[in-house]
């Protein structure tokens, strides 16, 4: 038995969409789905149970910060991540990948693994995929991330080549040092940048070794729409049908859409929770910027499509207020409203795609929000 499986519900005839369900050892959850980042085992500003009410199914974690904060040796000593932070749903936890290689003026990168500095403490440290292994094993997430190289956005074939089988090495290294298969899912990452062949390549050497999910990573790093999307279009074929399939980082509601379109399961990016910082908030007629003077008086809620409790209970002349002032009551609300208007979305993308009409829904969806306009606002 693997501790992760697929299982596929329909595609949408419209689209080629496809819905499905992914069973984890703490509970299953629908797909396409996003995730909402907790990096810190957090998700900042909201309480589990508040995840719960909106129907956030599964989080994110980080391996990289929780190594350094409070120490994963701490977390195994709580009996791990879902007991530490109250949590019973289920966790990935990324590699921690990202992070060291966002280092670029503090990191090393080796065959055996990279050698960086604490952007904390400016300590010298080594992440290797033995040792974001060993974290994650004593983090017990449900979904484990292969420790991969995550190179930047643009950058020449030839690098991209050698990263791409750096990745591959790293990967199996990956399978050789996870301790816990049996409770524990272990994804690996495609790389190969906006080259056909590459992600090809990388696709092929992973799918090889049989891990139970995979991702695609090196996306939304600064790269056109259009990128992105063409990208999707070549890489998702080579991908198993009977396994998750995840891309990281991506959280714009047009983005969701198109990803879903072009066959992605999962999605997770700390968008919602940024922006909801700065007073941004996403709404069914696109972005709205609560803490602007043009809302001092304007006493409807932030979205009066949306039903969740903070549009219920709450004017945007309140929580502008609140934001205009730094009061941390009103970051958690336009943090809750983000995170709901996601999850909701990505309910009624599998809605559209049981009913064979997402292709009707993205139209529709696009030109409420805005997106259709030449001079449309993006995040």
């Amino acid at each position: 038995m693997t501790a992760i499986t697929y299982e596929f519900i329909k595609t949408c005839k419209q689209t080629g969409a496809r819905l499905g369900r992914v069973h984890t050892p703490h509970g299953s959850f629908d797909t396409p789905t996003f995730m909402p980042v907790g990096t810190l085992a957090t998700v900042k500003t909201m309480s589990p149970e508040e995840l719960k009410e909106m129907d956030a199914r599964i989080i994110l974690s980080n391996t990289y910060h929780l190594w350094l904060r409070p120490g994963h040796d701490i977390i195994r000593e709580a009996g791990g991540l879902h007991n530490f932070m109250n949590w019973d749903g289920a966790i990935l936890t990324d590699s921690g990948g990202f992070q060291v290689f966002s280092l670029s003026d503090m990191r090393k990168i080796k065959e055996e693994g990279v050698h960086f500095r604490n952007h904390l403490s400016g300590e010298r440290m080594f992440l290797s995929p033995e040792k974001a292994m060993e974290i994650q094993n004593a983090l017990g997430s449900d979904i484990m991330m292969a420790f991969d190289e995550c190179p930047p956005y643009p950058a020449t074939f030839e690098y991209m080549k050698s990263s791409v089988e750096r990745t591959s090495r790293w990967a199996e290294r990956c399978l050789e040092a996870h301790q816990r298969p049996e409770d524990q899912g272990l994804f690996g990452i495609i790389q190969g940048g906006e080259f056909e062949e590459l992600r090809k390549q990388s696709a092929r050497d992973l799918v090889s070794m049989d891990f139970p999910g995979y991702a695609i990573g090196g996306l939304s790093v600064g790269e056109p729409k259009d990128v992105m999307n063409r990208t999707l279009e070549f890489t998702t074929p080579w991908m198993p049908e009977d396994k998750p399939r995840y891309l990281m980082g991506v959280g714009s509601p047009d983005s969701l859409i198109d990803g879903s379109i072009r066959g992605i399961d999962m999605f997770d990016c700390v968008l919602p929770t940024r922006i909801a910082r700065n007073g941004t908030c996403m709404t069914s007629n696109g972005r709205l910027v609560v803490r602007n003077a043009a809302y001092a008086r304007d006493f409807r809620p932030i979205d009066e499509n949306c039903d969740c409790h903070v549009c219920k209970n709450y004017s945007r002349a309140y929580i502008r207020h609140l934001v205009k002032c730094n009061e941390t009551f009103g970051f958690r609300l336009t943090t809750y409203h983000n995170l709901h208007f996601l999850v909701k979305l990505m309910e009624q993308v599998r809605a559209a795609i049981s009913e064979d009409r997402l292709g009707d829904f993205k139209e529709e969806f696009f030109e409420q929000y805005g997106f259709n306009k030449p001079d449309a606002k993006n995040f």
